[in-house]
């Protein structure tokens, strides 16, 4: 959380460097795009929860479920995401644009980065779960994964409106 710390510090200093810039941007984006992925993230945080209190239930088959939801949530995530920048460079937004625009590449890359590490930990946490490896007394390794995902959001959730909705 420390680097999305930092982002969001140049974030505001570049803000008030350059305030028409940064009121002009989010109007540029695909607030569509925006959304759908608050939805992604936002679903992936509750289907990891439900994961968790299914473990807790000693319910491995129900807790595969849920991680198998978060793997789609976060699918589809990147897949909005990839459409979006698409979009973007076929509208001439590139992160060489203004200061807003390069902004908005760096804490969307990062965040980015963070969700693909997040699927390669998603994806160990179901290994571990489909081997038994999880019992109501023992999940710290799910319990880790959930407080990653749940940061990773977190960073979105302050993402979102910095970036698609306040102008």
């Amino acid at each position: 959380m420390t680097e999305f710390a930092l982002l969001f510090g140049v974030y505001f200093i570049a803000r008030a460097h350059y305030p028409e810039v940064f009121r002009a941007g989010p109007a540029q984006l695909s607030t569509l795009a925006g959304t759908l992925n608050t939805v992604m993230m936002i679903s992936g945080s509750y289907f990891v929860a439900k994961a968790v209190h299914a473990i807790r239930q000693n319910r491995q088959q129900a807790c595969l479920r849920w991680l198998f939801l978060v793997l789609l949530a976060a699918s589809g995530y990147m897949v909005i995401k990839a459409l979006e920048f698409q979009w973007n460079l076929s509208q001439g937004i590139t992160g060489g644009r203004n200061l807003f625009f390069t902004v908005y590449y760096y804490l969307t890359f990062t965040h980015i980065v963070h969700v693909g590490w997040g699927m390669i930990g998603l994806l160990w946490v179901m290994v571990r779960a489909r081997s038994g490896a999880y019992t109501p007394a023992d999940h710290d390794g799910l319990e880790a994964f959930a407080s990653y995902w749940h940061a990773t959001d977190l960073a979105w959730l302050v993402i979102f409106p910095l970036l698609y909705v306040l102008h």
